[in-house]
């Protein structure tokens, strides 16, 4: 049951979390205290509700919140080991906790306990991190706000920083909150309400002063031939680009990206001052544990060419990879976690935009998220004075921190296919639905292609929406749509690692009366179509140098002689061979192709629904409702075949047990001893 007090920090919390301009994602903590019963004594016992580690104010539920005994959490001074021992008090606000569930504490949560104060917010806001991040910012700050809010020199998030903080309080009766050199501010109130107002006077009164006095071009005047391209060029070079790069953040391991072409970002990459400004990287600690110290920024012209900018991009890489490397070996000891991996999670192109990077897509979209914080920052600090980051060893202990580490191993073990970003064509119904599913429930992201954009678009917000799948308009038989749902893809999630090649459809008919625009269209949709589909996938594919999967979902048709079928037969056999061809010249790139032999596929097929099963139903001589039915009695297993079953397969073939097959046709038609491979 929700308390009082707990249902007001929440809803204290969505409000301040709900506008980007007070935190960023999963940024920030709020707290309250408050006095209930204890279930044991009977006696009241003043408690503390604080966001626990690793949620995110704008959706803060009960759950999401830590409950610690107040008596016993503000002991923990007595026993206070010094600044140099202090990740060790994380470990004893366990021994703090109040009742059964709840989100662990988080680091800070001995700011909001020490601080004599019934409410208090940590927030990371760009206006506050500006002046918090300035050469001059001490100064700032009294300018700005008076005797009001005081300021902290930079200290690391822990216990020790929440005694700093309190004594501050304490000593400066007049104080509404601070600011926290390099790194944020806090706020503190005797109400929730008021605890909320002068967080956003603090906020509000930043970004009024830097507007008012920042000087007109915070990052120097326009550089010549930096300015953004149009959007309908940027966007291509974007795509043209963005299997490169994925490839770049992804030599230690698999990312899944995400594309910023925002106003904030093209503006910075089109100023003189932006590579001093990209060098000295990133400050506060939650924008740098996503973004990494300082991003990879292309250093040529909005107008170079693609071939150019590929070719110096993987130069750069190198340089980056060393440059991370040598940052890392000047600060570890011999009790660091190792090297997470040298690759950059940004990448800055002039005149075109950011590419960001993470395990999922919605990490990667916040990492571009933060690093647009970063931008924002740089502007108000560099308006008013310099930016000065906090130094780069202080960095390090951060992104370095063993408790970290610790959050980071207490992560869930990722699904099969996370990382990898499906296109299914003719996704929006039947096989193609059925396997989009799959593999979203199995970690990947997936492009959801379909003829009807709005079918696709419906089915994707169906499976999970847009940070695991967006449905996309293709023509399959049209090289310019196929083209356009591929940068679809690169543009999406940053990529392509699996195709499957579902797209079709099916007239019955006996060769008599199959007329030539019926022999066209089949052949144009299904083996034009994966034919079209393969190339252009198969691009990106060599570009990223991260191997991938094709997969052809043909049929048993493809080995079965029926009556009344001949252009469907005849495709699928080509796109059955097509899978034989492209397996063997796809190998050297680590790219496996496979294909799915279904048949009898009756519930939610498009296929059938479009007058195909009346037709083999009048073939047959039984009634179409009965047809699936019908086919499973013919089969050798008397099971009738599911869309899920061809879903299955498919993971099958992309999954971690078949690494070292390609070339295979799959058989899932529950026992066709005509269609038997041999």
């Amino acid at each position: 049951m929700t308390t009082s007090t707990a249902a007001e920090l929440i809803a204290r919390s969505h409000r301040l979390g709900s506008d980007p301009k007070n935190t960023n994602y999963a940024g920030g903590n709020t707290s309250a205290k408050g006095t209930e019963t204890d279930p044991v004594t009977g006696e009241p016992v003043e408690l503390l509700w604080v966001k626990g580690s690793g949620g995110d104010l704008g959706t803060l539920r009960e759950p999401g919140l830590a409950v610690l005994r107040l008596d016993r959490m503000r002991a923990l001074v007595d026993v206070y080991p010094g600044v140099d021992r202090e990740d060790e008090m994380v470990a004893a606000f366990d021994y703090c906790l109040h009742g059964k569930g709840g989100a662990a504490p988080s680091i800070d949560t001995a700011m909001h306990g020490l601080v004599d104060a019934a409410h208090v917010d940590h927030l990371h806001p760009d206006s506050g991190i500006a002046i918090a991040t300035a050469a001059d910012g001490e100064a700032l700050t009294a300018t700005i706000f008076g005797d009001e809010v005081v300021w902290v020199p930079w200290r690391r998030p822990g216990f020790q920083l929440g005694l700093d903080i309190a004594e501050i309080k304490e000593k400066n009766p007049q104080a509404v909150g601070c600011i926290l050199g390099g790194h944020g501010i806090t706020a503190w109130g005797d109400t929730s309400e008021e605890a909320e107002a002068r967080s956003l006077w603090i906020i509000d009164t930043a970004a009024a002063h830097i507007a008012e006095h920042s000087r007109p071009e915070p990052f120097g005047p326009a550089l010549e031939g930096y300015a953004a391209l149009p959007e309908e060029e940027r966007r291509a070079k974007a795509a043209a680009l963005g299997a490169t790069i994925r490839g770049i953040a992804s030599q230690d391991r698999p990312m899944v990206g995400h594309f910023t072409d925002s106003e904030v970002v093209l503006d910075f990459l089109a100023r003189s001052e932006h590579p001093r400004l990209a060098a000295l990287g990133t400050s506060c600690p939650d924008h740098f544990l996503r973004t990494k110290v300082k991003p990879l920024v292309l250093d040529l012209p909005a107008s170079a060419s693609v071939e150019d900018s590929v070719a110096r991009l993987r130069e750069l890489a190198v340089s980056y990879r060393e440059d991370y490397q040598a940052y890392y070996d000047r600060h570890a000891t011999p009790d660091s976690p190792a090297i997470r991996g040298a690759d950059p999670l940004v990448v800055l192109v002039p005149g075109v935009g950011m590419f960001s990077y993470g395990k999922d897509k919605q990490t990667a979209r916040v990492a571009g998220e933060f690093y647009t914080n970063a931008i924002n920052v740089m502007r108000g600090a560099e308006g008013l004075s310099t930016y000065a980051p906090i130094d780069e060893s202080e960095k390090f202990r951060i992104e370095y921190w063993a408790l970290e580490e610790a959050k980071l191993q207490r992560m869930p073990a990722p699904k099969p296919l996370a990382t990898r970003i499906a296109v299914v064509t003719g996704a929006a119904g039947g096989i193609g639905k059925a396997t989009a599913k799959r593999l979203v429930a199995e970690g990947a992201c997936v492009v959801v292609a379909d003829l009807s954009l709005e079918k696709a678009q419906a089915a994707a917000a169906e499976i999970g929406g847009p940070d695991v799948a967006v449905g996309v308009a293709a023509d399959v038989s049209d090289e310019a749509a196929v083209q356009a749902m591929v940068d679809a893809a690169v543009l999406a999630f940053g990529g392509v690692d699996l195709v499957v090649n579902n797209a079709g459809l099916s007239l019955s008919k006996s060769l008599l009366e199959t007329t030539e625009a019926d022999w066209d269209l089949q052949h144009n949709v299904m083996a034009k179509g994966s034919f079209l589909v393969s190339k252009a996938a198969a691009r990106v594919l060599i570009d990223q140098g991260m191997g991938g999967d094709v997969i052809y979902i043909s049929s048993k048709n493809s080995v079965f002689a029926g009556p009344h079928n001949i252009a469907y037969s005849a495709t699928k056999a080509d796109q059955a061979h097509q899978v034989r061809l492209l397996a063997a010249e796809l190998g050297e790139h680590g790219v496996k192709v496979n294909g799915v032999n279904p048949d009898g596929v009756v519930a939610g097929s498009g296929i059938f629904a479009s007058g195909w099963g009346a037709n083999r139903a009048a073939v047959y001589g039984v009634e179409e409702k009965d047809l699936g039915k019908f086919y499973a009695q013919r089969t050798i297993l008397k099971r009738e075949v599911l869309p899920e079953h061809i879903a299955n397969a498919v993971f099958v073939l992309c999954g971690p047990d078949l690494t070292h097959t390609t070339g295979l046709h799959v058989p899932v038609d529950a026992g066709v001893s005509a269609a038997f491979l041999r």
